[in-house]
């Protein structure tokens, strides 16, 4: 493995351990964070990004999503190895959600609700409407990307403004389907919560985990589209 990938790998890793971790401590029971609400996740969300970029990115450029990885290549920002990034993704977004399931174990077998518990893995929408699901995860995703494109592309240096608009997109959009945004932070950990030994687990619904993987990648290209006409 390239020390881009390695980097890749870590900070994904990074990401989903912190993203994840804020979600289990604000509705997993028993938590110091029981209940803290959602400006609570959303800024962690946005800090998780700042962190797990400010390692990695001098190393892998910090995709850390691989919507992400998909639409800057789309764009002619990336012509690395895009297959390798998505699989250290991937890996990356499997390791951090098996750490918040080992750092919060007591509290994942004193939880009771099953939903919830696989809440702390990946999304689950407010209200179940696979189309509008979509559509907010395709417009979450290209405001996402299209922003981190203007932001590569005029060579701003750092992870400030990413981290600003993921928690912008947050408390913004991600009332519909808790923004998944990539698929990296809602496959990766989904594909964890069905192989570990959780107590009390339930499925890990597969029905709805086509819409926060099609809907980035969608959303990803576009952004990536109308990057390259203006």
């Amino acid at each position: 493995m390239g020390q881009d990938l390695l980097f890749e790998f870590i900070g994904t890793a990074i990401l989903v351990l912190l993203g994840d971790g804020v979600v289990a401590n604000v509705i997993l029971k028993g938590t110091k964070g029981h209940n803290s609400g959602w400006v609570v996740i959303t800024i962690a969300w946005g800090l998780a990004v700042f962190v797990a970029a400010f390692i990695s990115a001098p190393y892998s450029g910090a995709h850390l999503n691989p919507a992400l990885t998909v639409g800057l290549a789309l764009a002619g920002l990336f012509e690395g190895n895009i297959i390798g990034y998505i699989v250290a993704q991937m890996m990356g977004g499997i390791l951090g959600a098996s750490l918040v399931y080992l750092f919060y174990k007591p509290h994942f077998d004193a939880e009771e609700d099953s939903t919830t518990k696989l809440g702390v893995f990946c999304t689950i929408p407010a209200i179940r409407n696979y189309t509008y699901n979509f559509i907010c995860e395709v417009i979450g995703t290209f405001l996402l990307v299209f922003g981190i494109l203007y932001v590569a592309g005029a060579e701003i240096s750092g992870p400030y403004p990413v981290a600003l608009l993921i928690v912008a997109i947050g408390m913004s959009l991600g009332g519909t389907t808790g923004y998944a945004i990539n698929p990296a932070r809602d496959l990766a950990p989904r594909i964890a919560h069905a192989i570990l030994p959780i107590k009390g687990k339930r499925d890990s619904d597969w029905t709805y985990s086509w819409v926060p993987v099609v809907g980035p990648f969608t959303g990803a290209l576009l952004a990536g589209g109308l990057y390259l006409l203006i």
